[in-house]
């Protein structure tokens, strides 16, 4: 892939900014009503049965990856859950007054986005940021990833579709065409704002754009499971996320961490569900398939289904397999089991002590996914906090399928996105799940109240009766 662009291509980049910076400049001032019924129509025709059927199925033929089902349902859902999250926000003109402070504060839009966007959600990431953008009166330029061009570019001809319908500027969602890394790049520096959805090696090529962005960190997940837990439940749960669109979403689980007083139970539910576990000789096959080099994943492996991947190895796995465990034995680049996999590969390790596995856990996550998310199926909350309090992650789901639940579902708390943000563990700007509230300004405008000049009593009073002003 050329790193260079032509002049042609400098000038249909520049070109499609200044059609969206047209459009954007059309809405900057509209009433929240207006804006809220523009981003009810794209978001209708987004997630239409017919519409998620068709973005799907382009999707999974063009990347090779993933499953069908999965992708209609997921579509679908983070739209919905999307525009629910968004349910009477305020994101125009006037959203917090402070009558007695005379404080008040004005949404503003940022302007154009660049929209960066990954083959394992070429449809999903555009329909959860593009909405958040309309709800904010931004407008998207999407960048597709080179081997998905086809279903970002049909997902933004739908809210194109929608925004005319209702009388919007179409040209506020466009689309790249024939997307390119060096396309990417440029786009990236032309654009007011850049957000990125993709691995961590992304983060460093957008900053090298300089604009202000929000991009994302790898995911990693290790799933802590305790002695307290319904263990043929939890089963079903971490094999329900796991094996959800093979393994393509970040937040899918990447480890399990057993308890060992539970270890030999908790196995034999796995593999009830589907699980085959490799032995050694087995384990460096898989290895040597999954990473040729020692170094870089094969990219012909992701989200790929775990009978295939057995076959490539030359593995054989009984009828049935869903997924294949390997045992985890150290930390780090010498043992690459212990990183994320993207695929339905899930490594095993064992704890005694809850304390030493967080720790461990944390050490695993300064070699592969840091900043991203952890799971736990435990009834202690005690452990929940701890886990919380003590692991560098945006998120931890409690007694969930970490990949439903991560990004958002109907049944936790979490905002839908297709976006996770890793802080500034995993060089990112925020740690939250992105979603509309990443893409606003903020004017105060600021009227004076009467002065009031704290004394030292209102500012030291617990500190000097404790200690004294000596």
């Amino acid at each position: 892939m050329s790193e260079e662009v032509s002049a042609a291509e400098l000038a249909e980049i520049q070109e499609l900014y200044e059609r969206a910076r047209r459009a954007f400049e059309q809405i900057e001032f509209w009433p929240q009503d207006k804006v809220d019924e523009m981003v009810a129509a794209v978001a209708w025709e987004w997630q239409r049965e017919a519409t998620a059927k068709e973005l799907a199925r382009l999707a999974v033929d063009e990347s090779g990856i993933g499953v069908y089902e999965d992708k209609v349902a997921k579509i679908q859902s983070k739209t919905r859950g999307t525009l629910w999250d968004m349910n009477g926000v305020k994101t125009c003109g006037l959203v917090e007054e402070d009558k007695e402070r005379g404080l008040r504060i004005y949404a503003k839009p940022m302007g154009v986005i660049a929209n960066i966007v990954p083959s394992t959600n070429p449809e999903s990431t555009v329909c959860c940021i593009g909405l958040s953008l309309l709800k904010t009166r931004n407008a998207m330029i999407v960048s597709p990833h080179p081997k998905t061009q086809g279903s970002s570019y049909l997902t933004v001809e739908h809210g194109r579709k929608a925004l005319r319908k209702v009388g919007a500027p179409e040209d506020l969602m466009l689309c790249v065409k024939n997307s390119s890394r060096a396309k990417a790049r440029e786009l990236m520096a032309g654009c007011d704002f850049v957000v990125a959805t993709g691995g961590a090696a992304l983060v460093q090529v957008v900053y090298a754009a300089g604009k202000p962005c929000h991009t994302v960190s790898s995911g990693n997940v290790i799933s802590i499971v305790d002695e307290t837990a319904d263990l043929k439940a939890v089963a079903a749960k971490i094999v329900k996320s796991k094996v959800a669109n093979n393994s393509a979403s970040c937040s899918s689980e990447n480890a399990v961490a057993l308890e060992a007083s539970i270890y030999e139970e908790m196995m034999e539910f796995l593999q009830a569900e589907g699980g085959y576990l490799c032995n050694s000789e087995q384990r460096e096959k898989l290895r040597a398939l999954m990473w040729p080099d020692g170094k870089m994943l094969e990219r012909g492996i992701v989200a790929k289904t775990a009978t295939y991947i057995a076959e490539q190895a030359g593995i054989d796995v009984p009828e049935g397999t869903r997924f294949l465990m390997v045992l985890g034995e150290k930390i780090g680049p010498e043992d690459r089991f212990s990183g994320e996999k993207v695929s339905p590969v899930l490594t095993v390790w064992k704890w005694n002590e809850f304390s030493e596995m967080v720790e461990r856990m944390k050490a695993i996550h300064r070699f592969s996914g840091e900043g991203h998310s952890a799971s736990i199926h435990s009834e202690r909350d005690d452990r929940k906090v701890e886990l919380a309090i003590k692991a560098n992650v945006g998120r931890v789901n409690c007694n969930m399928p970490h990949a439903m639940a991560n990004s958002g579902s109907w049944f936790n708390a979490n905002p839908f996105t297709d976006t996770l943000g890793g802080g500034s563990w995993a060089g990112n700007m925020t740690s939250e799940n992105i979603h509309w509230k990443h893409f606003l300004n903020y004017t105060w405008l600021s009227e004076p109240f009467p002065a009031y000049v704290p004394t030292d009593e209102d500012l030291f009073g617990d500190y000097l009766a404790k200690w004294g002003q000596d």
